[in-house]
């Protein structure tokens, strides 16, 4: 949803996106974002320049930086909570993807979604790797019992083993790619956790729904060993138990 406080105040100030993005020091597309995408949290030091910039507290166009510093405990690391991931906005998926520049975990069981929802994904992965930052898939195993219980739970067409298949079709269209690694566990069927550095997306998984179904919890890291760092610790050890896929079981034919 589009940060309508900012886009007012600019109106307001008679500034373009060019003169905001000159007066703050940052990339006009950087000011586009702002604006496009209102859960999008600029550092501090930009909120303020704005909001001098504007003639406007920084507070109003961010009220969410309020609610964050008020926030205590491990609930402070809580930044939203939606009831379905298909509400998740599709542009948080990109902004948090397009920002990780060292570490980008996709620990869902299938990640099928993601090659619907973001375009050019391939392209962007690849990028990313080259500049340096280490991305990681964990999905289930299709050839797997584990799999094929759940697929009769869940009872539709699109399978997940297909819904696998689908995702490793994707990353080997990309070839070897140095930096892009992918494994293989069973133990993450009922809960996705997706990393983007300091951010995280957490979803379980409920009855007999399919992921879209399932409640997601927005998380960003703001102390040690809170929420965020359990669940990454989470991530960290299926991954050191997870299989590389020239050792998983062969699908029967």
């Amino acid at each position: 949803m589009t940060n309508l406080a900012l886009r007012q105040a600019m109106d307001s100030a008679k500034l373009t996106a060019d003169d905001l993005a000159a007066h703050c020091g940052v990339d006009v597309k950087t000011v586009t974002r702002w604006v496009a995408e209102e859960g999008r949290m600029p550092h501090p030091r930009h909120r303020w320049a704005v909001g001098q910039v504007l003639g406007v507290d920084h507070t109003v166009l961010w009220p969410e930086s309020i609610r964050k510093n008020i926030k205590t405990g491990p609930d402070r690391e809580i930044v939203a909570a939606y009831p379905y991931r298909s509400a998740v906005p599709k542009a948080l998926w990109r902004s948090l993807i397009s920002d990780a520049t060292t570490n980008l975990v996709f620990a869902g069981y299938t990640n099928y979604f993601l090659w619907l929802e973001i375009p050019n994904l391939r392209s962007i992965l690849r990028r990313k790797a080259e500049r340096g930052c280490r991305i990681r898939f964990l999905l289930g195993d299709p050839a797997s019992e584990i799999t094929r219980r759940r697929e009769e739970r869940e009872g539709v067409p699109l399978t997940i083993g297909t819904r696998i298949n689908i995702t490793l079709d994707e990353l080997g269209k990309m070839g070897e790619t140095e930096g892009i690694d992918v494994r293989f566990s069973d133990d993450h069927i009922a809960m996705s956790v997706f990393i983007f550095d300091e951010d995280m997306l957490m979803s379980t998984h409920l009855a007999n729904l399919v992921g879209h179904d399932s409640p997601v919890l927005h998380l960003r890291r703001t102390q040690s060993d809170g929420l965020y760092d359990r669940y990454a610790h989470h991530v960290t050890e299926l991954w050191n138990g997870g299989r590389p896929e020239n050792e998983r079981p062969q699908q029967p034919s």
